[in-house]
């Protein structure tokens, strides 16, 4: 008998828990894909009934869906341009605020000799390099800066292999590619265990691109809902920046 009581109470406890839960969809930068679960997780300990609905793409493909009226609540973008931009067209009713700074890495499935550094992109044995586009991912505008400003980009052009995110371009480098541009958080997904720095990956010196300034905003359909703004203010916490930190970010 006690233990059917608890049965339905705890069965009652489950479908009022589910009952008053409410969902918040956040559109996520693709770098960010490797720490959001944790993130998540994480702001669910403190609020555990509110749903976080995720949806990963590159800030640019992003951007044109919330410019069409897709219903996110928040933008996480991988740059201060788009969410600016929308600000400034009356699609986010936050001004955008930096919530991280992302870095660049040079990956390659195979042990390389890095001594050379970055200059191992002109080696003959380097016959096709990943990055992301520029035209659609900060990431790609932080790679091509690189590769301007240490004047390789004409002498590998025909190398590159270019990803809409810079999710594909980390795809492209562990399939397609024998080395490949990616954010230095990727690096910090289960998958990427194995690999090891200095052996199959560097870190690209900061000074060489201009800072990868992460913009967070809260979109105009979000409008008054409380759910939205816990999650926003979670993702600006010294909690959040800890995490971001432990995935490659630069400190805050």
């Amino acid at each position: 008998m006690i233990n059917k009581i608890f049965l339905i109470i705890f069965t009652f406890s489950i479908f009022t828990t589910q009952l008053f839960a409410k969902q918040i969809t956040i559109a996520v930068a693709a770098n960010v894909s490797y720490a959001i679960d944790t993130l998540t997780k994480e702001f669910n300990t403190i609020y555990p009934n509110t749903k976080v609905r995720v949806i990963l793409g590159s800030s640019g493909k992003l951007t044109a869906q919330i410019s069409n009226n897709a219903p996110y609540d928040i933008f996480m973008s991988a740059n201060m341009l788009y969410p600016n931009n929308l600000y400034k067209n009356k699609f986010a009713i936050s001004k955008p605020v930096v919530y991280a700074q992302g870095t660049l890495a040079l990956l390659s499935t195979k042990k390389q000799d890095f001594t050379n550094k970055i200059n191992i992109v002109l080696s003959k044995n380097i016959k096709r390099i990943a990055m992301a586009n520029p035209k659609t991912a900060p990431y790609g505008i932080a790679t091509y800066e690189v590769l301007q400003n240490l004047k390789l980009y004409s002498k590998i052009k025909k190398k590159l292999i270019f990803g809409e995110s810079i999710s594909q371009t980390v795809s492209y480098t562990m399939t397609a590619a024998n080395i490949g541009f990616v954010a230095k958080s990727s690096l910090y997904s289960s998958r990427m265990g194995d690999f090891k720095e200095n052996i199959n990956w560097i870190e690209i010196d900061s000074s060489l691109y201009t800072p990868i300034d992460q913009g967070i905003v809260i979109l105009k359909h979000a409008k008054s809902n409380d759910e939205v703004k816990d999650f926003y203010n979670f993702i600006l916490s010294r909690k959040a920046k800890d995490i971001f930190n432990k995935y490659g970010y630069l400190k805050q």
